[in-house]
């Protein structure tokens, strides 16, 4: 915080303290330790500053306003000599402020400057609904850990709310010991609740349910009604961008850039970030009319002013389309699972959603579950097939393309074309498991011991596909490809001979 000294604080000189973007303490030439803090919103509060106890002091006077500068003066030189000789600085006054005015207090002089405007609604909100009616007219000094459980368990059915809550309080509460309005040791009663296990809401839309809500999507911007084209549109952009509303809704134009792809989003929840544009979301905008004195991408009813409602027009589509449990904050769930299906890392994902932290992406990791079901099969398949090898020694298992055995279990399947599946002797066994040359196939095993029971198959053998390109996939079998394999069945020799 940047600290001003050199001034004489009077009643004239602190009315004229302005700042731009940061609240800054000034500090008086003639008594150290007393000051103003002057914030961005024009607030400003005398504060008093002395060292006692080992340690630094930092105190709340009173508001501009409320006292003179006169005023605070003498308190400040009380406070200090308080604090120089060890006793307790607090002004017994002070222990008088409600809840509810230090919560008016800290939502303008802290939350209006340091908070984004979506935390700012939320904030209000809290102290507002929950805050004020439980402990408002409590003084600060006096609040009982009994009365934030009590808030705590009376929003027990929104957990959410009920953390975010208890949170706030203690934020407020901390300025209150930080300013001397509660004894300093006394603790924050907020700090011993155990908060409520918040539920995750792990939803993301299949390909069929982005089918159907793309139909409802068209529809309505054909003139079916439910919603403006301006609500289509934002609804397509958070399909095909995977942004937050927010930056949807708060896209200017002056933000896009159709020739390079990109939409410059100056301050987002992590701040400045460059979003690439696919060119099915570039013509979503590009259709869009740019509408005369409206810088706004995404325009609202009111002339000059954004689209700000868009939970409405998305609960009528939802329903249309049969997603009635689907959120809008769920279609960004959507693009980064839909991303990680197609094989994109987490710090990619990360980039494209705009986090700071891998660990904010992993998040997503979990909903693409078709992927991981296909990872866990590979994975106990290639166990599956070191294990089943030690019982299934006996049976050869054949080659498939690139010299990489076929798995025990697939081999036992064939046991009646291996040796000594129908009791006969090795040596008939070899006659059936390993064509010859009389059937149309080259022989398989050299003059040395013969590799192919192991290992690679010889040049001449053709490969299980019946095509012998080595492709990794495989095609469906047929009867001629499999060792063992009658020729007389087809009249001819095998497609895949040599």
């Amino acid at each position: 915080m940047p600290l001003t000294r050199g001034l004489r604080l009077s009643a004239r000189t602190v009315g004229r303290l302005s700042v731009a973007e940061r609240d800054v303490i000034f500090w008086d030439r003639d008594l150290p330790g007393f000051g103003v803090r002057v914030y961005p919103s024009g607030t400003k509060t005398f504060v008093v500053q002395s060292r006692g106890e080992g340690r630094s002091r930092r105190l709340t006077i009173g508001r501009h306003g409320a006292i003179t500068a006169g005023e605070a003066r003498e308190r400040a030189a009380r406070i200090i000599a308080r604090i120089k000789s060890w006793d307790d600085p607090a002004p017994p006054a002070r222990s008088r402020v409600s809840v509810a005015e230090l919560a008016a207090r800290y939502l303008e002089e802290h939350v209006a400057i340091r908070c984004k405007p979506g935390t700012q609604i939320l904030y209000r909100a809290a102290v507002r609904q929950y805050i004020v009616p439980a402990v408002g007219d409590t003084p600060v000094s006096a609040v009982r850990r009994e009365q934030v459980a009590a808030l705590h368990h009376a929003l027990r059915e929104t957990p959410y709310a009920a953390n975010r809550a208890v949170h706030l309080l203690a934020r407020i509460l901390d300025v209150a010991e930080d300013e001397g309005l509660r004894p300093r040791g006394a603790g924050n009663p907020c700090r011993s609740i155990e908060k409520f296990r918040e539920r995750s809401h792990e939803r993301f839309l299949s390909e069929e349910e982005l089918r159907r809500l793309g139909r409802v999507l068209e529809a309505a911007a054909g003139g079916g009604g439910g919603a403006s084209p301006a609500a289509v549109a934002a609804i397509r952009l958070l399909v095909l961008t995977g942004c937050r509303r927010s930056e949807i809704l708060g896209l200017r134009w002056e933000h896009v850039d159709l020739e390079a792809g990109e939409l410059r989003l100056p301050d987002s929840k992590t701040g400045a970030r460059l979003v690439p544009l696919s060119p099915a979301g570039a013509e979503v905008i590009a259709d869009l009319p740019r509408i005369p004195g409206n810088p706004w991408v995404i325009p609202g009813r009111k002339m000059g002013e954004p689209l700000r409602n868009l939970q409405y027009p998305w609960e009528i589509l939802r329903a249309r389309a049969g997603l009635d449990d689907v959120r809008i904050h769920d279609l960004r769930h959507s693009f980064a699972s839909r991303a990680l299906a197609l094989g994109e890392s987490l710090s990619m994902i990360g980039e494209l959603l705009g986090h700071r932290r891998v660990r904010t992406t992993a998040r997503y990791a979990h909903l693409a579950l078709d992927s991981v079901k296909a990872s866990a099969s590979r994975v106990a398949g290639s166990i599956e097939s070191d294990i089943l090898a030690g019982g299934a020694a006996s049976v050869p298992r054949r080659m498939r393309p690139g010299g990489r055995p076929e798995p025990a279990a697939v081999a036992a399947r064939h046991a009646g074309d291996v040796p000594g599946a129908d009791g006969a002797g090795d040596e008939g066994a070899e006659s059936r498991a390993w064509p010859s040359s009389a059937e149309g196939r080259s022989p398989t095993a050299p003059s040395k011991p013969s590799p192919s029971r192991t290992g690679t198959p010889s040049s001449g053998t053709a490969s299980s596909s019946g095509s012998g390109s080595g492709s990794i996939r495989r095609g469906p079998r047929s009867t001629s490809s499999r060792p063992g394999a009658k020729a007389g069945r087809s009249g001819s020799p095998s497609a895949g001979t040599g």
